[in-house]
């Protein structure tokens, strides 16, 4: 997991949003694409970047892709932003 790429992927609203409607439990691409207005080219983007960055891990189920929430990457990049304000300059 790259640092750069975590904040990357936070930076857009609609990946924000993606994480937000995953922290109440998985959903399928398909659920997840009912709560925007976008395209499914468009949203496979979001996801991908989200994947890249490890803030989320996608399973197949049958013919769905089912998208979890990794909180633990996160948390990681977090503590490391936190961790640069306790160094010397």
């Amino acid at each position: 997991m790259g640092i750069n790429a975590v904040f990357e992927a936070l930076s857009h609203p609609v990946r924000r949003r993606i994480l937000a409607l995953l922290k109440n439990g998985p959903l399928s691409a398909g659920e997840l694409a009912g709560h925007f207005d976008l395209t499914k080219p468009t949203l496979s983007v979001h996801f991908n970047k989200l994947k890249e960055a490890e803030l989320v891990a996608v399973e197949r189920r049958g013919t769905s892709l089912i998208y979890h929430l990794n909180t633990s990457i996160l948390e990681e990049a977090l503590t490391g932003l936190l961790s640069l304000k306790d160094q010397e300059p």
